[in-house]
């Protein structure tokens, strides 16, 4: 898989492609629909070389910053996927290519028209677009489906529109996973992404009081402007190729400091120093609320309540996966 970071530098090669356009905060089961049918787009698109058999190059475009951060840096925006997350996820789906592209200044104030003749055209000599129902673009959201529809008509190249996806009467978009995260629910989620959400992060230091309650946590910092509703959760860590099952606190540490949030995490059955290594948290269910403790000893019993049942939740889910 190609990764590229500019419309300007596209190899020749990529000349022709199918390219599926769009945020893609989550790659969620909604926005692997749209990347879906940029495949399939793509393998039913004739070569335009006679006696050629291969098929045109499937990709995505995506943009760092998220607009929303662009236009509104004071105001930090919950991020389901950090730049690794989201390119691990275009190459497990099979994309031949990944375009970051720079959101700035210049790229703000491209109108609708110029962004599909500058960046489609002439920079990707697209076949085909393939984009979400409720996608917009250019200058001041001045670009819609309908227009970009027109605008493929006048280029000569095709538009396909995704109409929302969803299950169940639930409508897959990042806006549902994150309030489903702001409410604790981790299984809702994850139908909505096609998979448990994850977090990754370094192991910082921290104040030691798990270690001194007899249960070692590993610390680390959640993206800015999370919502993720503070209690005890179900969790798989993955440390390199390894997995261990886990207890993850999310919160504020009200029998304590009550300072700024932060993920910690009890590994079942690991020893070592995770300091300084970058884990990632698999949240798998929510088991309960943040609480409030009298004493160490009384938040000991419940630490020690709450890992039996993760270890009952992991368990089943261990089981099922093993029976799927």
């Amino acid at each position: 898989m190609k990764f590229l970071t500019s419309y300007k530098d596209v190899p020749e090669t990529l000349f022709g492609a199918v390219v599926a356009i769009g945020n893609f905060d989550g790659v969620h089961l909604g926005h692997q629909a749209v990347l879906s049918h940029a495949r399939q787009i793509a393998v039913d698109t004739q070569p335009a070389e006679a006696g050629s058999h291969k098929p045109a190059a499937a990709g995505v475009m995506y943009f760092h910053p998220h607009p929303r951060q662009f236009f509104s840096p004071d105001t930090p925006l919950f991020m389901l996927t950090n730049r690794e997350q989201k390119r691990a996820q275009f190459e497990a789906l099979g994309l031949d290519f990944a375009l970051e592209q720079t959101f700035d200044a210049a790229l703000s104030q491209m109108p609708a028209e110029e962004f599909v003749r500058d960046v489609l055209v002439e920079g990707f000599r697209v076949s085909h677009v393939v984009i979400g129902y409720d996608f917009f673009f250019g200058a001041k959201r001045g670009g819609n489906p309908e227009v970009m529809r027109q605008l493929g008509e006048r280029f000569g190249f095709g538009v396909t529109v995704v109409s929302p996806t969803g299950e169940g009467g639930l409508i897959f978009s990042s806006t549902g996973v994150r309030d489903a995260l702001e409410e604790g629910q981790v299984r809702r989620a994850a139908e909505i992404l096609g998979r448990n959400w994850q977090v990754a992060g370094v192991v910082k230091s921290g104040a030691g009081r798990g270690e001194g309650l007899g249960f070692p946590t590993a610390n680390i910092d959640l993206p800015p402007g999370c919502h993720l509703h503070h209690g005890i959760y179900a969790a798989f860590v993955h440390v390199g190729e390894a997995r261990y099952k886990a207890a993850a606190y999310y919160g504020k540490r009200p029998s304590f400091d009550n300072d700024a949030p932060v993920l910690e995490v009890f590994l079942f059955d690991f020893e070592g120093n995770l300091y300084d290594r970058e884990i990632s948290v698999e949240f798998v269910d929510y088991v309960r609320g943040d609480m409030k403790f009298t004493n160490a000893e009384a938040l000991s019993e419940q630490m020690d309540a709450d890992c039996r049942a993760v270890l009952k939740i992991l368990d089943a889910e261990a089981l099922q996966a093993g029976g799927a």
